[in-house]
């Protein structure tokens, strides 16, 4: 995506870091607009891209987990996600190792579902979101030291009623099962 020629890409005048720490980076760019005007300084996040999983068992039972989220003060229902860390060879690993180590969930077929973004106009990463079916417990939970996560399995109509009372609060998270939602007429 980035590789293509835009004839409506913005020209970078100068390019600074003012903040650079694994979570958050943050660049100050001076640009020219294709119409002449400039913009002195717009701001870029810089992130790694992110995975998520529309995990289902065998028994078509919905993996989500729950966790405490420190940026809204409250425990959210969500699904399985994490970041593409650079060992990893693919978004498809992450995704997988993400869903192994959290839930303890594995195997089963694997197709990237689609493809979003936090904020194209700041958010240099894409999330890459993968449908898992079929997937079967094979491992307890590997959870990092700064990690608390209950795994939960839910019933397509008990997701869908989480969805519908704004239960998931991640919205690269509830566009790809409200999309699973509608393609499945669920």
């Amino acid at each position: 995506m980035k590789n293509k020629k835009d004839d409506k890409a913005w020209k970078v005048l100068k390019s600074e870091y003012l903040f650079q720490e694994p979570w958050l980076t943050v660049r100050r760019e001076h640009v020219q607009l294709p119409n002449g005007n400039e913009i002195p300084d717009y701001y870029i996040l810089d992130y790694p891209d992110w995975v998520n999983v529309i995990a289902i068992t065998k028994e078509k039972k919905f993996v989500l987990i729950s966790q405490y989220r420190h940026g809204l003060g409250y425990t959210a229902m969500e699904l399985c996600a994490g970041v593409t860390e650079k060992y990893d060879p693919s978004p498809l690993v992450s995704a997988q190792r993400e869903l192994l180590e959290e839930t303890g969930y594995g195997n089963g077929e694997w197709k990237l579902y689609t493809e979003l973004s936090a904020n194209p106009g700041t958010h240099t990463n894409m999330t890459y979101c993968y449908l898992a079916t079929d997937v079967e417990k094979i491992a307890d939970q590997n959870l990092e030291a700064t990690e608390d996560i209950s795994v939960h399995l839910l019933t397509a109509e008990e997701v869908k009623a989480v969805l519908l009372r704004d239960g998931i609060k991640q919205a690269l998270q509830a566009a790809p099962l409200w999309k699973y939602f509608a393609e499945n007429k669920i």
